[in-house]
This record gives structure tokens, C-alpha cells and sequence, in this order.
């Protein structure tokens, strides 16, 4: 009976005192509430009632930042949310340092996120995300150092702009497309008179240029039988006959 027991006992401790620690994971472990040691992955052994261990995943997480209300530096209120990618480095500082290092980095990643918005106006974070994104990782990297928490990367998601805010940015953006089809047709009229000019040089320097012209131009009218063509007599022919009228 006493062999039964002891026996009973021996498998108990031996079940309590086995740990088997995954590859992606690593166990913190206590002495009577001091830091011991560390598992690594694999098989390993505690002594049961004197020491416990932390289980801590090493892979990496993923938190999605809540959608966060903020103003931007020139005053404008929007919504801004992101995705924080992060894992643990150190297993012993994250169990020691930090009472849960998960809600820590997410508040800390919200409440860096509303500053990094509040410094920069509404023009820089619509097209400075990567920029502000970075600026974001590097601040929240460096609190969580302490906590055995590294930061890999930080993302923007979505920019939320108040109705208001929309329609004139929308009115801005239709002035501007008017503003640019103005400049190029202006620019596209002031070549065509450019060249409609040379070549009215070039026709009054050569002689019987400008005839040439004309009969060109009433051979295109002419493959048209529907067409009606007004014949204009060239100043050219006109000079001429005055020429030969004074000899």
C-alpha cells in the first residue's frame, strides 16, 4: 500500500516537474519568486511546488490600432487608425519588466499615434504615411526596449476626413484640373499662333507662295461636290496686274 503511494506520489512529481517547450516559444522560470532560468525549446524540468514557470510566445503579433479621433497641426480633425506588427526578444524582461506587455504596446502605440498626427498638418498625412508610419515605430520601439518588446513595423491604414472637409477638398481638386486644362489650351494656342505666324512670314517672302497656297486650299474644298467655295483673289495676282497696267 505504502509502495503504491510513493509510487503514485513519483509519477505526480514527475508529471509536475516536465515542461516541453515548443520551438516558437521559451519559458521564464521562478524559484520561490526569484528569476531562475530560461527553457529553450525542447525537454526540460522544474522542481514542482519550488518553481513555476511563464509560458511566453516569441512569434510575431499582430494589433490592429482602434480607429483614433485626433487634430492635425493646422486644426483639423480626423480619424486615423493603423496595424502594429511586434514580438517579444526578451522572454525573461517582458514577464518581469512589465505587468501585460501586450496592452502596454497597444496603449502606448495609441497614444503615440494621436501625437505623431497632432504634429504634422492634414496635407502631410495624406501623403506622408510611410514618413509618419516610421516616426510612429521609432517612438513606440524605443518604450517597449525596456519591456523586451521589438517594434517591426508600423502602417497607416485609413484616413477619415469629417463631410465638411471633403467637399472642399473636392472643390479644390476640381479647380485645380480646370486650372491645368486652362494652361495647357492657352499654351497649345500660343504655339499654334507661334507657328500660324511663321509660316505667314514665310508665304510673304517667297513669290507666288501664297498662290500656291490657294490652289491647295480649293482642291481640298473641291473633292467635296457639297461643298460651296468662295474664291478670294490673292493680293499677289492683284500686284501683279498693277505692275503690268504701269508698264
Amino acid at each position: 500500500m505504502v509502495l503504491d503511494i510513493l509510487a503514485v506520489a513519483a509519477l505526480a512529481i514527475l508529471v509536475f516537474s516536465v515542461r516541453v517547450v515548443y520551438e516558437y516559444e521559451k519559458h521564464v522560470v521562478f524559484r520561490l519568486g526569484k528569476y531562475s532560468r530560461t527553457l529553450m525549446p525542447g525537454l526540460n524540468f522544474i522542481i514542482p511546488l519550488i518553481e513555476w514557470s511563464n509560458k511566453v510566445d516569441m512569434r510575431l503579433r499582430v494589433f490592429d490600432v482602434p480607429s483614433q479621433e485626433a487634430i492635425t497641426r493646422d486644426n483639423i480633425s480626423v480619424k486615423v487608425d493603423a496595424v502594429l506588427y511586434y514580438k517579444i526578444v526578451n522572454a525573461e524582461e517582458s514577464v518581469i519588466e512589465v505587468r501585460d506587455f501586450a496592452y502596454a504596446t497597444a496603449q502606448l502605440a495609441q497614444t503615440t499615434m494621436r501625437n505623431a498626427v497632432g504634429e504634422v498638418t492634414l496635407d502631410q498625412v495624406l501623403s506622408e504615411r510611410d514618413k509618419i508610419s516610421e516616426k510612429i515605430r521609432i517612438i513606440v520601439d524605443e518604450a517597449t526596449d525596456p519591456w523586451g518588446v521589438k517594434v517591426e513595423a508600423v502602417e497607416l491604414k485609413r484616413v477619415e476626413l469629417p463631410e465638411d472637409m471633403k467637399r472642399v477638398m473636392a472643390k479644390a481638386a476640381e479647380a485645380e484640373r480646370v486650372k491645368r486644362a486652362t494652361i495647357i489650351r492657352s499654351d497649345g494656342e500660343a504655339q499654334a499662333s507661334h507657328v500660324l505666324s511663321q509660316a505667314a512670314t514665310l508665304l510673304n517672302k517667297q513669290e507666288g507662295a501664297l498662290n500656291l497656297r490657294t490652289l491647295q486650299s480649293l482642291n481640298d474644298i473641291a473633292s467635296d461636290p457639297s461643298n460651296q467655295v468662295t474664291f478670294f483673289v490673292p493680293l499677289d495676282i492683284i500686284k501683279n496686274y498693277t505692275g503690268m497696267k504701269k508698264k
